[in-house]
């Protein structure tokens, strides 16, 4: 569109953006600008505290990740969006976190990954953009970029900071994806969201690792979900305990959290169960060959943690689990299992069930 034409009505262009953001899949967007000087500062403390552990890149980006136009030159806003994902045809949270037997998986990864899903659907919205108003220079990201996102929601009112660092929308609680469209087109900027936590702090005690150290400050050293996904080597031995039957990520934190009553289902059959992952056994996930893994978890997030780590985890919740003759004899299958990291963490299982000599336990 001609920039010496007639210009478009913004709120009609917002009425029309939302219209096709919601046939996208997306729940809500919002705009945002670009000044996140206090959140640039609070980054900065958290990195220099070590709570970041070995996601070194958290780090390399340095304050990047507050400067959207370090990424994109000419960026003046950024198009935040939300999608929901919680699968309400799982089994639920609180039945499986019971079952000691069982294998917990965060909800979000019970589906298919969301990255590339929410990348299509960002650049269609991008590519609409540029056709309500003019070709515009942008970029789309979910996850793929050093950005603050949850600070950029915030900012285009899409929700608060809760005190566990999630991004909390008062109509639909946490469960939801964010992505982003950093464009240079000088587009209306939305009020940010006012934070509702008020005197709550059911999230801090409810952390199994007591991660979540102070209001709005977590370790993530200490996160089940950094240790589980994010931490490459053994997890420190005195809080595998604590791990649970977690095999990947922990909900904890959100499943107490009261705004979460208002968790919109997820629109996109894509985040459906897969696998059974929602009520599936320990001992029949560990008893998956790599074949098995790299077939079944292909198009998941999981799959990104590969086999080695999968059963690292695996293996911790089995040391957590009881004593029946099928945990030990799943434990007892992998004794000696090549990898180092995988028998590190089968003979502390079994060393948790009595099974292997204190000399011989990790």
């Amino acid at each position: 569109m001609s920039t010496a034409g007639p210009q478009p009505d913004p709120s009609a262009i917002r009425v029309m953006l939302t219209e096709r953001a919601h046939a996208l899949g997306f729940a809500d967007i919002g705009v945002a600008g670009i000044a996140l000087d206090e959140d640039e500062l609070r980054l900065s403390e958290w990195l220099e505290a070590g709570w970041h552990g070995d996601m070194h890149y958290m780090a390399r980006h340095g304050s990047m990740r507050a400067r959207p136009a370090q990424l994109l030159p000419g960026t003046l806003r950024v198009v935040s969006a939300r999608m929901n994902y919680w699968p309400t045809e799982a089994r639920t949270a609180a039945e499986v976190l019971a079952d000691p037997s069982a294998a917990y998986v965060s909800r979000y990864a019970l589906g298919r990954d969301y990255h590339r899903l929410m990348r299509k659907a960002l650049q269609e919205l991008a590519d609409y953009l540029a056709v309500l108003i003019r070709p515009h220079g942008h970029r789309v990201y979910t996850d793929s970029a050093p950005v603050l996102e949850k600070a950029l929601a915030r900012d285009a009112g899409l929700g608060w900071i809760g005190k566990h660092t999630n991004l909390i929308a008062r109509d639909a609680g946490s469960y939801f994806f964010l992505g982003e469209i950093l464009t240079d087109l000088d587009l209306p900027i939305d009020q940010a969201a006012s934070a509702h936590c008020g005197t709550c702090t059911a999230c801090m005690p409810a952390c199994p690792t007591g991660a979540i150290v102070a209001p709005w400050k977590l370790d993530a050293r200490r996160c089940i979900s950094y240790l589980t996904i994010e931490l490459h080597g053994p997890i420190p031995p005195e809080l595998r305990p604590a791990l649970g039957n977690r095999i990947y990520g922990c909900d904890d934190c959100q499943l107490v959290c009261p705004w979460n009553r208002y968790a919109t289902a997820a629109s996109h059959p894509d985040f459906k169960v897969r696998h059974g992952l929602d009520a599936a056994r320990l001992t029949e996930l560990f008893a998956w060959s790599e074949q098995q893994f790299l077939d079944r978890m292909s198009g998941s997030a999981i799959y990104r943690l590969g086999y080695e780590r999968w059963l690292r985890n695996i293996a911790v919740a089995l040391g957590n689990a009881p004593s029946t003759p099928e945990v030990l004899a799943a434990l007892e299958s992998r004794r000696a299992e090549p990898s180092e990291l995988v028998r590190e963490h089968v003979l502390w299982a079994l060393g948790r069930h009595g099974r292997v000599a204190c000399a011989d336990a990790p």
